[in-house]
């Protein structure tokens, strides 16, 4: 990802991802509202109607939380996210990279092409997901306003899921996040590498900080236009407790988002895209600028290191 020049081991990769993860972790007070609106969209079947439980949109759903539950509802379920941000973007980057060096290998290419760029960032995704799904679900609890009294934070849902429908329910919604993660990574990665070709190669610090920027945003934007039917039933699948003998209305991820497409009609699928990109998109671009800034720091502690070897 970062520019092409000899490279580094995995530690440093795995590094540099976390990195990125903890800058990015920075505009959770900000932006998880947004995660927020998103969710409560999401989980929202059938037509907006009146009153304080339906919401007519982005705008609508951040008025009604704020006069009927508090701002502070606005942030709840927050630990959870700033928890996992640092171990996602790490595998997130890492992944990224050794896939790309076994898919060059398997495939005897020297360089990356478009088509590696796509099949790597999906691999990665897959990869990423292992690690995301248990903190996915406690966010999506506490985010549910039907849940408001049944969980008093992080902790007590791990506890009461897992008493209540066993340790493995913690992975509840594994398929759709291997999707959904799939879906955004191969966008992500596969739009970075074609932007990147078609944007004037940078000859300062500056311009290839503006690059990454112009890149990641894209990156970030298409991989949620790409990945948010998902999401839509990732959300519904996670936020359903499980009961024995029951079947989940909500359970395979394709199987739910047909579900969805006969029910509430295409436009469902897309549920919460507005608050989600306004947060990937730029979301994006952040992460690649500090990641690549990272790499090329410590490729210079590298190379001065030899240096002085030598």
């Amino acid at each position: 990802m970062a520019s092409e020049q000899a490279p580094l081991p995995f530690g440093y990769t795995f590094a540099a991802g976390a990195i990125a993860g903890v800058s990015e972790a920075g505009l959770p007070p900000k932006m998880y509202p947004l995660d927020v609106l998103k969710t409560r969209i999401q989980l929202q079947t059938g037509k907006p109607t009146a009153g304080a439980d339906h919401y007519n949109g982005m705008l609508d759903c951040f008025k009604k939380i704020v006069k009927n539950e508090g701002p502070s509802r606005l942030y709840r379920g927050i630990t959870a996210p700033i928890l996992m941000e640092a171990p996602k973007r790490a595998t997130k980057f890492a992944a990224n990279d050794k896939w790309g060096k076994f898919y060059r290998d398997l495939f005897g290419q020297q360089q990356m092409t478009q088509g590696l760029s796509v099949l790597t960032g999906a691999s990665a995704g897959a990869t990423e997901a292992f690690i995301v799904v248990p903190f996915e679900l406690v966010k999506i609890r506490l985010q549910d306003k039907a849940s408001a009294g049944k969980y008093n934070g992080m902790v007590d849902v791990v506890v009461k899921t897992v008493r209540n429908e066993g340790l493995l329910a913690m992975y509840n919604g594994l398929e759709s996040t291997l999707w959904r993660h799939i879906l955004w990574n191969a966008g992500y990665f596969g739009c970075i590498f074609q932007v990147r070709q078609l944007i004037p190669k940078a000859e300062t610090k500056k311009g290839q900080t503006i690059n990454d920027i112009i890149a990641g945003t894209v990156g970030g934007t298409v991989g949620t236009i790409f990945n948010t039917p998902m999401d839509v039933v990732k959300s519904r699948i996670q936020n359903t407790v499980k009961v024995p003998g029951q079947v989940p209305k909500y359970n395979w991820a394709w199987p739910a988002v047909l579900t969805v497409f006969k029910e509430e009609g295409f436009g469902a699928l897309y549920k919460g895209f507005i608050p989600k990109v306004l947060r990937l998109g730029p979301g994006g671009g952040i992460l690649l600028v500090v990641y690549t800034g990272v790499m090329d720091m410590f490729r210079k502690m590298r190379d001065e290191r030899l240096g002085k070897q030598l």
